[in-house]
């Protein structure tokens, strides 16, 4: 399949999601290698954090928006996506996404719209790998796993907007984070509330009704339309994380290559 063959990434084909992925990516997948082969990929993994690490220290706290790379622009979830990034700019948060297209690009395009400071955590990807024009600054990751770590430990608060399962995956990942008491005082806010409804219902139908959850697990998250409503969460604890961590971050070194905004 030539470049001009593959579908723009709001009009996915019938090959959606199932272009063969990196060799090296398949094989760390298919069991174990060997010893020589595992350190290889161990060292290429550790390589992949410190780049993350170097590239994001100084970035300020920001505030990860997550949602489809289909969403078209225009739609009512696009254009409130950009509004929340706006939103979260003219607060003086930096706006996090994963860097693609969709609501993703709306994020940081709302960002820069206000002047603010705009980053994307890119992934290598068959499909969907370009970065959005909207960006001050992106970092491409190889595995998933260190991309989704890069978006939770610079942010005070995440905004899931409507989305499939790279979105679903982002979302539960933070919820089981804060259940189990890894992060702290860190609001998830779930914006498209007509497009969430089902989920929310079974949240708190079959899953506490079975306790596989408890009611607090849900309460945690603010399932709202209203960008005021979301900003009033994101601003009272964003306020409180500010004083925890970005006061500790040490003097930028050029030999590793740090910069700030």
């Amino acid at each position: 399949m030539s470049e001009s063959d593959i579908p723009p990434p709001n009009e996915p084909g019938p090959e959606w999601g199932k272009v063969p992925g990196h060799p090296f990516d398949t094989r760390f997948l298919e069991g174990p290698g060997s010893r020589t082969r595992e350190l290889g990929r161990a060292i290429r993994i550790f390589g992949e954090f410190v780049k993350g690490f170097r590239a994001l220290h100084f970035v300020g706290p920001c505030v990860t928006v997550f949602g489809s790379a289909r969403t078209p622009p225009g739609s009512r979830y696009y254009e409130l996506a950009r509004e929340m990034g706006g939103r979260l700019a003219t607060s003086g948060f930096t706006v996090m996404t994963g860097g693609g297209p969709g609501i993703m690009e709306a994020a940081n395009r709302g960002a820069k719209e206000h002047d603010g400071y705009s980053l994307g955590c890119n992934i290598e990807l068959p499909r969907e790998q370009q970065h959005n024009p909207y960006l001050d600054r992106f970092v491409t990751f190889r595995y998933f796993f260190v991309r989704k770590v890069m978006l939770v430990k610079y942010s005070v608060a995440f905004v899931a907007l409507p989305g499939g399962f790279g979105t679903m995956d982002e979302l539960f990942e933070i919820a089981t984070l804060i259940q189990t008491g890894k992060v702290h005082d860190f609001p998830v806010v779930v914006m498209g509330k007509d497009y969430w409804q089902p989920l929310f219902e079974f949240l708190r139908g079959p899953m506490q009704r079975e306790r596989m959850i408890d009611a607090r697990d849900v309460d945690r998250i603010v399932f709202t339309d209203s960008p005021d409503e979301a900003m009033a969460a994101i601003e009272h604890s964003g306020a409180r994380m500010l004083q925890r961590s970005w006061l500790r971050r040490g003097r930028r070194s050029w030999l590793l290559g740090e910069r700030g905004r």
